[in-house]
């Protein structure tokens, strides 16, 4: 009888591990279910092994690259395929034998390959694509543990679907400033390369003192012809610095935290950590998983680092026995209607369908925010370059006026 490799929580909150013999994956589950654990990792022994072996060697097909597009078909096709009864490796098969001449079906053998070997779907997924980011794979490994991929899948094609949306209509609010934002930088290149020296030699023989503006304007356009070179190893030096130190470590966590205080971005991200944090706390209880072993994976399922921190102090506070709201509060991060709505759950004992309600209530919020960012990206552009523009034409307009103003009269 083939054996089983896991590590569960226990009904008090603690973790175990060990092995159990079972005729499949699925009866394991089961079994370990009937002993009051909480499986959250489970595989047939040796595949463990396995896959460390393999990540090790780099084994990870990194040729099945998918774009954002295809991962959401990829998703939604599976996702219809599982609802209507179909097991998941008879799913993946469907999508293998694929007429069309698509990535997708060398993804989904890959993927079935790694099942049959006795990986799990979320370590299967991490291996046959590196399109599958880290956050796709942990919601894919917490609808594991509860049973629940289809739903799961369902919630990530409405989460991709979203973003989607979002870059489309970032990108088509972006396509008229763009231009106009180019138009004024050829302007500018122009103007500050061959019209402002002549201009400025010409200034320069009337013997007038030009107006400070028009001073540092040409002390600007002189530094730039100069030095260009200089700004451009500067301007790669602070990206390239600022990414290795966002990249890792404390850097990460503070810039992680930074993102989330940003004027415009900042409720936007915000509000998405709020509906999706709803959202799968709901799923994850309504569908028999331990509010201990949920926020586990919701916290694994997190990319940011400094939410990761949140949630695993939230963890803490609920395993030394505090109740979910306290423990939300506690933290001084969460909206204090949140925390209400998590408190009147907990109240009723139906703490599923009070996060249901309001993760719903988040995603309305989610797109209005959507809609306010969207609106206000245009204008800020145009008003940026107009700004630009104008400091320009009234620094060189003044030093023309001042400087004919002050020649003598015949």
């Amino acid at each position: 009888m083939p054996v089983f490799v896991y590590q569960a929580l226990q009904a008090g909150g603690g973790k175990t591990s060990g092995e159990i013999e079972a005729l499949s994956r699925q009866d394991a589950f089961s079994k370990l279910r009937q002993q009051n654990l909480q499986p959250f990792l489970l595989a047939a022994k040796g595949a463990e092994a396995a896959a460390a072996a393999g990540k090790s060697k780099g084994n990870r097909d990194e040729s099945n690259v998918l774009t954002r597009q295809q991962v959401l078909l990829f998703t939604e096709e599976l996702c219809e395929l599982l609802e209507a009864g179909l097991k998941l490796d008879r799913a993946l098969q469907v999508i293998e034998q694929r007429q069309d001449k698509s990535p997708l079906k060398a993804v989904a053998a890959s993927s079935r390959q790694s099942l049959r070997e006795g990986a799990t779907f979320s370590a299967a997924l991490k291996t046959a694509s590196p399109s599958f980011s880290e956050l796709y794979c942990n919601m894919v490994k917490a609808g594991e543990a509860s049973g629940t991929v289809s739903k799961i899948l369902k919630r990530q094609v409405e989460f991709l679907t979203m973003m989607g949306d979002l870059q489309r209509r970032v990108t088509s609010a972006l396509i008229y400033p763009s231009v106009i934002f180019s138009a004024g930088v050829a302007l500018l290149v122009i103007f500050m390369t061959f019209l402002l020296p002549q201009l400025t030699s010409l200034l320069n023989k009337t013997g007038q003192t030009l107006p400070l503006a028009t001073r540092v304007l040409i002390g600007v356009s002189e530094f730039m012809g100069s030095y260009w070179w200089v700004l451009l190893i500067l301007g790669a030096t602070i990206f390239l610095g600022f990414r290795h130190f966002t990249s890792r470590g404390d850097g990460r966590a503070w810039w992680d935290r930074a993102k989330l205080q940003l004027p415009v971005f900042g409720p936007l991200l915000r509000m998405r950590f709020y509906a999706q944090f709803t959202q799968t706390l709901a799923t994850l209880l309504n569908n028999g998983v331990s509010l201990m072993q949920a926020m586990q994976l919701i916290r694994n399922a997190t990319p940011n680092v400094f939410l990761q921190g949140l949630l695993e102090k939230v963890a803490e506070n609920v395993q030394d026995g505090a109740q979910l709201s306290r423990a939300i509060a506690r933290v001084q991060f969460f909206p204090p209607t949140l925390i209400d709505i998590v408190q009147v759950g907990e109240t009723t004992g139906d703490l599923g369908a009070a996060l249901e309600r309001s993760a719903k209530s988040y995603d309305k919020q989610l797109s209005v925010v959507i809609e306010r960012v969207t609106a206000l990206i245009q204008p800020m552009v145009i008003l940026m370059v107009a700004l630009f523009v104008g400091l320009v034409a009234y620094s060189m307009i003044t030093g023309i006026m001042q400087t004919v103003s002050g020649l003598p009269k015949r």
